[in-house]
């Protein structure tokens, strides 16, 4: 590579932390454009890339709806993100998620810039929170360490003109540069199926220019880059590194994460292409090792975005599958179909749909085959759907308990499957209406139950320990002189997940 082919870039900076920390809102006051306002439940629904200017630079943003979007992407070994902002509640401090946060971006080795947020709150205490991020080895600089913080409110603006002089600092330190004469190359960062465009993928590039016109694959998908245009929807000519793009003309819809490059020749992408069975070999295996007493709830999940698939996926994954096991058959982002119903049906699975329609086709199918359907608009919604329908899935258990035991003393009428039979209560209880398991010796002949229970000669509900009985027996074991009855009850309850 030529020194002289080095241009430098625009940094590309990740936002992660806890799920309510204010990523989101601290992106919509950078961006100027109301992001949160159109997502349902103020949560980022998918993943998108936006621009901005500071001063004479730029700064790129990947807005994630979690952690596992962008470990996905990372997970294909895709080069996402130059910095990671941490964003923290200040009024929560150090929660769950930014714990797992934190791991990310350690993994990643990424330039970290800690956003303590909501400073504007009384009960804001960014010390507190700084404190926390020192016992996860995040040691801010007025702590002694290296990592910058700074304090910012995503509702009054305050710290946020410094929050992005901090990104232009730590990029200059980072050198980040290009090669434009190179081949375009970049990275998968959000994909779905447009019903008008048809399949469309977000793309983030870091070397070359994409231009309109241009070849273009990635393991799994050719294309060609029909149309591009930039992340405000404006119709642009050609891309440049750290730019993102929205390009039309894929064959389907590309796997979010995957690297992509431009070719000069069909041919030469078409040799970029894996074998499908070295896709298959890259994709992550579910266990599905079913113990004994677990059951298997199937899904088909289908979304509006290819990223938001993948990030519900790790999500239910984390769910716990002690006595219910999720297989997701499928996971993709397009309409629920008449393929789904199909595949519903013959795998015995239910279909969960997020912010996705049925196609009429579909509608009439499902209405005859009967298959189960939840359509969510808020991903915690949908968790908390599928938790439901998981212990609705738990058969009740059949719980026994043993009442007591009656020694047979004489038989005094057998007919069909029905007999009354005298004897007496040798341990705990006897009550009306309990099951009987009937044993000969040390063995056990079989069960049945009773019919009635009576006291000297009177109908009874209970007899107790010493006293004699009648007992109206009905089962297809015959009952002889000398057996001994188990008196038991059997009660279904529900299993706990």
């Amino acid at each position: 590579m030529k020194r002289q082919n080095l241009t430098i870039r625009p940094p590309v900076v990740v936002v992660l932390g806890h799920v309510d920390s204010g990523k989101t809102s601290i992106l919509d006051y950078i961006r100027k454009t109301r992001v949160t306002a159109k997502e349902a439940g103020g949560i980022t629904q998918h993943t998108g890339a936006y621009q901005i200017e500071q001063g004479n630079k730029k700064i790129t943003f990947i807005d994630t709806p979690g952690h596992e979007a962008f470990s996905a992407m990372r997970s294909r070994g895709a080069k996402v993100a130059d910095i990671a902002i941490l964003v923290i509640d200040t009024t929560q401090g150090v929660q769950a998620q930014t714990k797992e946060a934190i791991s990310h971006i350690k993994t990643a080795g990424l330039p970290i810039i800690v956003a303590l947020n909501k400073i504007d709150r009384p009960e804001a205490d960014s010390q507190k929170a700084k404190r926390e991020l020192a016992k996860e080895e995040i040691l801010v600089e007025d702590q002694g360490g290296k990592i910058p913080s700074i304090e910012v409110s995503a509702t009054t603006g305050q710290g946020i003109e410094g929050l992005l002089e901090l990104i232009c600092l730590v990029a200059e330190m980072e050198d980040l540069k290009t090669d434009l004469q190179k081949p375009a190359q970049g990275v998968v960062i959000e994909s779905y199926l447009d019903n008008q465009k048809g399949p469309t993928a977000n793309l983030l590039l870091n070397e070359g220019i994409l231009k309109s016109g241009d070849i273009i694959a990635t393991h799994s998908v050719l294309g060609k880059a029909k149309g591009l245009v930039d992340f405000q929807g404006r119709p642009i000519k050609e891309a440049y590194p750290a730019q993102p793009a929205q390009v039309i003309g894929f064959e389907k819809a590309p796997t979010v994460g995957e690297n992509f490059k431009v070719f000069s020749s069909r041919e030469e992408a078409e040799s970029f292409l894996k074998k499908p069975e070295e896709k298959i070999a890259n994709l992550p295996t579910d266990n599905l090792e079913v113990e004994e007493g677990q059951k298997v709830l199937n899904i088909i999940l289908k979304t509006d975005f290819l990223g938001t698939a993948e990030a519900i996926t790790e999500v239910l994954k984390k769910l716990p599958q002690e006595k219910v096991i999720l297989r997701i058959l499928k996971s993709e982002a397009g309409q629920i179909s008449e393929s789904d119903i199909k595949t519903a049906r013959g795998g015995r699975a239910i279909i969960i749909g997020f912010r996705v329609k049925l196609n009429p086709v579909a509608q009439k199918l499902i209405e005859r085959e009967k298959i189960k359907i939840m359509n969510f608009e808020v991903i915690y919604d949908l968790v908390e759907g599928v938790r439901k329908f998981m212990e609705k899935s738990l058969e009740p258990e059949e719980v026994r308990t043993d009442l007591g035991k009656v020694k047979v003393l004489a038989v005094f009428l057998t007919e069909k499957n029905r007999q009354i039979i005298g004897g007496r209560a040798t341990e705990g209880a006897v009550k009306k209406g309990a099951s009987i398991e009937v044993f000969r010796g040390e063995e056990s002949i079989g069960k049945g139950r009773m019919i009635n229970l009576q006291k000297n000669k009177k109908d009874a509900d209970e007899v107790s320990k010493g006293e004699e009985c009648g007992i109206l027996y009905e089962g297809s074991v015959k009952i002889e002189e000398g057996d001994v009855l188990v008196i038991f009850t059997e009660e279904r309850k529900k299993q706990a997940k």
